[in-house]
């Protein structure tokens, strides 16, 4: 019997979808957030156009709020499928309820036209959004009490959507989740160039063939889905790479300057030891800031006024801590150089200093990872 109950329960756990799944912290949070979102919406609705149209449009936008909140990186959970999705439901239930033609329909009639032109409606204007062909069912089956607002009837439809959006932005971006989702662009050079690693692997047009290959609706931002495949590449990347990390790559003998170094004699140092950048540290080793050539040069280019040689000297004579870069991007001594790559070709980072309980112990360059990347490269082919 045991044997039988054990086999089933394993048919029975085999159903469900091997998923990933979000930490415990995040279930709160999103939870959270669809109460308070939900109640908000039925209290403001009801406050302006009665508890009864409150209480008939709720449903949808509480499946709307699951969406805005549990999966709020989705492509169905954007501001644009909301709004656009949410006036087309009420536009389209206020035609089928009042329009002569439709209005006299059988029940049978009425209901599939509306939803038909709705889920139409959203694929035309790129607005999917799930709850919406809700709400355009809950409009037709509750139209006796919906009548009322004749017209009306997609103000409190989009009140409704435009309170779930209100309360997903806030309550998202307080509670440290970005919404809504946008594709960064990162130009530092203001040029037309790709970024270092988009111009290895796959490309936008690799990306693009593929999903026209898979045909099927994808709930999930086009730039979530390629930061997805970089980081598989990555985990694939570090686990042929081994156990390289920044302690064994980073220079040691590394030159710092205080806070209250000045620009003369950091100058001084920039020739003398042939570096780039000094990290600026206080008494203790712990990193305040970074200064480089480019600062000194940002600098020089500021307006002087008319006594060059006099603002020079002055400029000459100022502590760094007055045009240092800060905060400074770190990394700690057992980050790994798969880790490290990103930083130092995307961010414009140059190097990046190392961290042992928050002290510097080194710096990472980029020769530093070159020299490594060639390391592994031999290593493969002897």
């Amino acid at each position: 019997m045991s044997d039988q109950l054990l086999l089933l329960s394993r048919r029975l756990f085999g159903w469900l979808p091997r998923t990933v799944q979000p930490r415990p912290g995040e279930w709160l949070r999103a939870s959270g957030g669809v109460a308070l979102a939900v109640v908000f919406t039925y209290w403001l609705s009801s406050l302006l156009y009665g508890p009864t149209t409150a209480m008939v449009l709720l449903g949808p936008a509480g499946a709307s709020a699951v969406l805005l909140f549990v999966v709020s990186s989705g492509a169905l959970a954007q501001p644009w499928p909301v709004l656009g999705s949410y006036l087309l439901a009420g536009l389209t239930g206020a035609a089928v309820l009042h329009l002569p033609a439709l209005a006299g329909a059988e029940l049978t009639v009425r209901l599939p036209v509306a939803l038909g032109t709705v889920v139409l409606g959203m694929l035309l204007l790129r607005c999917v959004h799930p709850p919406a062909s809700a709400m355009t069912v809950v409009i037709v089956l509750a139209a006796q009490l919906l009548e009322p607002l004749g017209a009306w009837l997609p103000l409190p439809i989009m009140l409704n959507a435009c309170c779930l959006l209100f309360c997903a932005t806030l309550y998202n971006n307080l509670t440290g989740v970005r919404y809504p989702k946008q594709a960064p662009r990162i130009d530092l050079h203001r040029t037309q160039d790709l970024l270092p690693e988009q111009r290895v692997g796959f490309t936008e047009e690799d990306l693009d063939r593929a999903l026209d290959r898979f045909g099927s609706f994808i709930d999930i931002t086009r730039h979530d889905l390629e930061q997805i495949i970089r980081d598989t590449e990555s985990s694939a990347l570090r686990r042929k790479m081994g156990n390289i990390r920044a302690e064994q790559i980073m220079s040691r003998d590394i030159r710092t300057v205080g806070p209250d170094t000045t620009v003369r004699q950091a100058i001084g140092m920039f020739r003398h030891h042939q570096v780039k950048t000094l990290p600026v540290v206080d008494s203790a080793g712990r990193v305040q800031g970074i200064i480089s050539l480019s600062d000194l040069l940002a600098q020089l280019d500021l307006p002087m006024g008319r006594i060059l040689p006099t603002r020079v000297n002055l400029w000459r004579d100022q502590p760094l801590h007055r045009i240092m870069t800060a905060p400074v991007v770190t990394v700690d001594r057992h980050t790994h150089v798969v880790d490290m790559i990103p930083l130092l070709s995307s961010q414009g980072l140059h190097c990046l200093p190392v961290l042992d309980n928050g002290h510097i112990v080194g710096m990472v360059t980029q020769t530093d990872v070159i020299a490594a990347l060639h390391r592994d490269l031999v290593n493969h082919l002897a």
